[in-house]
């Protein structure tokens, strides 16, 4: 009986000292508490974003890029802008979106001499309606490529009618530069 007594009491000595190993695991481990709350918005911002560069580079195409990546990343990644290309309309800074594109180089008035200036003015009035728009007129816009026109198309399908066109700058790959190109060319 006492030899029971004595393997219980060791018994219940061993746990209370194996208890504290865990808890100094967890005391020293609040950031291992918060991990598993960080490990959604990993998921949800991943370790990676993968863009695509379009446009007046060496080598277009989809790049896979480090989290946190500036378009400077990808412009690199992409082999840079061919000789000659203005990249004033471009911000380099700018932090990269998973599943953006980005356009190097304008297309429009590329093959063309610029337009006159009485054709420039008639043609200012013709501004894409966002609110009418499909991929395709989406497309025509400075910058817009199939993936950020749908994603414009989301935006809308998700919220309903754009309301003004500040609302553009909600939508996943519309920065501040890209925003002062398209604003002008926009209308609700």
């Amino acid at each position: 009986l006492c030899a029971a007594a004595v393997a219980l009491a060791l018994g219940a000595l061993w746990r209370s000292h194996a208890t504290p190993a865990p808890l100094t695991a967890l005391s020293s481990a609040p950031s291992a508490t918060s991990a598993p709350a960080a490990a959604p918005r990993a998921s949800s911002s991943p370790a990676v974003v993968v863009v695509d560069v379009a446009g007046k580079v060496r080598r277009p195409g989809v790049v896979r890029l480090p989290a946190g990546s500036r378009v400077v990343d990808a412009l690199r990644a992409a082999g840079g802008a061919l000789r000659g290309v203005d990249l004033t309309d471009l911000n380099l800074a700018r932090a990269l979106q998973d599943g953006e594109q980005v356009v190097v180089g304008s297309t429009v008035g590329t093959a063309s001499a610029p337009p006159a200036p009485g054709a420039a003015a008639a043609a200012s009035p013709a501004r894409v309606n966002l609110n009418a728009a499909t991929l395709a007129d989406l497309e025509t816009l400075p910058g817009i490529g199939p993936a950020l026109g749908q994603r414009i198309l989301d935006w809308r399908s998700a919220h309903g009618r754009f309301s003004s066109v500040q609302e553009l700058r909600e939508v996943s790959g519309i920065g501040d530069a890209r925003f002062a190109v398209l604003a002008p060319r926009v209308s609700v």
